[in-house]
């Protein structure tokens, strides 16, 4: 069954580029049990493809992990290296989608991340921010925000860094801006 996009207003068929300066990845984790830390990567991009239909939808990213920020400059090298990222054996985390579907009237985007190796199952809960004009004549822009919650074990990522320490579920929060291909 095709999701109707006419209850989308201003909807628009096209492919649309992540504008990176518009746009934020971002995740939280529990450390200690007792705090959170919260952390961005800086480096991404991707597509999004609206389809006639919303289930004929797509998305896909790339994210260059050792672009990763937790405004602590010894942590993060820390989390580049062996015990979490292993950012020289693997430089990217990557989404490509499934399938676009609504809920419940909530938009779900289904789909594959792979992160140090390991590809798994993910469903991301999408909030569409809409579609509008752009900055120049006749471009256009489209929102949407996006969050998931995933087990760092199920991607064998600090696999030796007990969760009394850093907590297995990870946070990840998307924020994202993209403008049309003309």
């Amino acid at each position: 069954m095709s999701a109707p996009t006419t209850e989308i207003p201003g909807y628009i068929a096209g492919t649309w580029a992540i504008d990176p300066a518009h746009s934020d990845v971002t995740f939280t984790v529990r450390h200690l049990g007792v705090s959170k830390v919260r952390g961005q990567f800086s480096t991404f991009e991707g597509e999004i493809v609206t389809a006639d239909t919303l289930n004929g939808s797509s998305v896909t990213a790339t994210i260059q992990a050792a672009t990763i920020d937790t405004n602590s400059a010894q942590r993060d090298e820390h989390v580049r290296g062996g015990d979490f990222l292993d950012v020289e054996q693997f430089p990217t985390l990557t989404f490509r989608s499934t399938g676009i579907r609504v809920e419940d009237g909530d938009y779900l985007i289904d789909g594959e991340l792979t992160l140090h190796g390991v590809t798994k199952p993910v469903t991301l809960q999408a909030e569409l921010g809409g579609f509008g004009d752009g900055m120049t004549p006749d471009s256009k822009v489209v929102g949407v925000e996006a969050s998931t919650e995933i087990s760092r074990s199920d991607f064998a990522v600090g696999a030796n860094i007990p969760t009394a320490v850093v907590s297995d579920k990870i946070k990840i929060e998307l924020n994202i801006e993209a403008g049309l291909q003309q």
